[in-house]
């Protein structure tokens, strides 16, 4: 069984280390750290209950799922990072880019990743034709927390998981 962790271990850290320190470029630099906070709280909560105060009709419930899906997902996120409480890369791997401020607490699952799915998903469902826009940007969260060296692959993966499983145990209750 270790060879087999040790061998995912070791192609996490090579993907990790491609997408932090091979794709380096100031375009991107700017680009996802501005991306990042997409799916930080501030924003997730902000857009969420703006779309449930502020919205009409499939817009409010998809307002009210996208809360709904936000606080369940980050549950089982609050416990994982308790319960395995796995350090961030830039604290593990030499030689990792980072960002100016970067976070202290532990990595798995990607608390940005999870959240930013929890919202996009709801609208995605409600809205189909937004799909081409908030599935792509959602990647690009989950990258953008690669990029800046605050998460490994499986941390934005995992996250991404809760947040749909999230998503669709509570879609019966929105139509």
């Amino acid at each position: 069984m270790s060879r087999v962790v040790s061998w995912l271990q070791h192609h996490e850290n090579r993907m990790f280390c491609w997408v932090n320190q091979r794709l380096q470029h100031s375009i991107l630099d700017h680009l996802f750290n501005l991306i990042t906070h997409l799916g930080g709280a501030t924003m997730t909560i902000l857009i969420a209950l703006c779309l449930y105060f502020f919205g009409q009709g499939s817009w409010k419930l998809a307002g009210l799922h996208c809360c709904v899906a936000l606080a369940l997902s980050h549950i089982p996120v609050a416990i994982m990072k308790r319960v395995y409480p796995r350090l961030r890369p830039y604290l593990v791997l030499p030689d990792t880019n980072t960002c100016k401020k970067p976070l202290t607490d532990h990595s798995f699952p990607s608390g940005h990743t999870t959240a930013f799915f929890s919202i996009a998903l709801p609208l995605v469902y409600s809205q189909p034709w937004l799909s081409p826009i908030l599935l792509p940007l959602a990647f690009f969260v989950a990258i953008s927390r690669i990029y800046l060296g605050l998460h490994y692959p499986s941390d934005c993966l995992v996250g991404s998981l809760i947040a749909t499983t999230a998503v669709f145990a509570t879609a019966p209750l929105f139509g």
